[in-house]
């Protein structure tokens, strides 16, 4: 396929995510480049795989939604996603596609998948154990937390981990030559990014809170006013997490490969 048809394919999935609201008009944006990126490298295998994190995570970020407001009400972000949530989950993706296009080493194979694996994990954690029945676990302080609540974990969430990055090791197995300990490799330093990711939610992760309602938010926008940073640390909000939790898992990963 020509690069002009990835461009005019890659475009139009965009644009139908905008009008679908999954994506806002910079998320579309965003969503078109990291697209260019990933096919430079990896062509319609490498669209596949991140059309697989893509659709099941906005279908999950809509799923229950009503169920989910409290959890958006705290992020102060909805099921429809910015070019900040976009290029935090695909801006290493596109990245590496470019590496590899000139490269052809199939270590970056691996990492590429591990970083979706990663980005998967995270959002199935979140999207499903918000449906959890019982509150979810602080790992800092040991105690019951909200809903939602960054480096909290549940039963169902870890089990929705495990779950979104075992599938995105089949289906990076089913479109690149990967052998079986290779699919592992994937589904393991995938499922460590969410790992990666909660710790440092719990420990480093920005946390504000609104002097008169008492909401606990993760971002500056005001609630009834100016809140107030009550832990972690101004450039660690949820972005730059997720960043973070995809490149120190492939670290992770290159780190037991070399």
């Amino acid at each position: 396929m020509s690069s002009i048809m990835y461009a005019i394919i890659i475009l139009f999935v965009s644009y139908y995510a905008y009008k679908r609201r999954s994506l806002t008009m910079s998320g579309a944006i965003a969503a078109f480049f990291v697209g260019i990126g990933i096919a430079l490298g990896f062509g319609y295998k490498g669209l596949l795989i991140l059309g697989a994190f893509f659709v099941s995570s906005s279908m999950l970020s809509k799923y229950k939604s009503i169920t989910k407001q409290s959890m958006e009400k705290k992020t102060q972000k909805g099921s429809t996603r910015d070019w900040l949530q976009v290029m935090a989950n695909g801006a290493l993706a596109a990245i590496v596609g470019v590496i590899y296009f000139f490269t052809k080493e199939s270590v970056w194979i691996m990492v590429f998948a591990i970083l979706l694996a990663a980005a998967n994990s995270d959002t199935w954690a979140s999207e499903i154990g918000s449906l959890s029945k019982k509150r979810p676990l602080s790992v800092r302080t040991f105690k019951q937390a909200d809903t939602g609540t960054s480096g909290a974990i549940s039963i169902l969430g870890t089990f929705a981990a495990l779950a979104g990055s075992l599938v995105i090791a089949f289906v990076a197995m089913l479109l690149f030559p990967i052998q079986p300990w290779g699919i592992f490799l994937i589904f393991l330093f995938g499922f460590l990014g969410n790992v990666i990711d909660t710790l440092l939610g719990a420990f480093i992760q920005v946390e504000y809170k609104c002097p008169v309602c008492g909401q606990i938010v993760e971002t500056k926008l005001k609630c009834h006013k100016t809140v107030v940073k009550i832990k972690g640390f101004t450039l660690f909000n949820n972005d730059m997490v997720n960043v973070l939790s995809g490149f120190f898992a492939v670290l992770g990963y290159l780190y037991f490969h070399w």
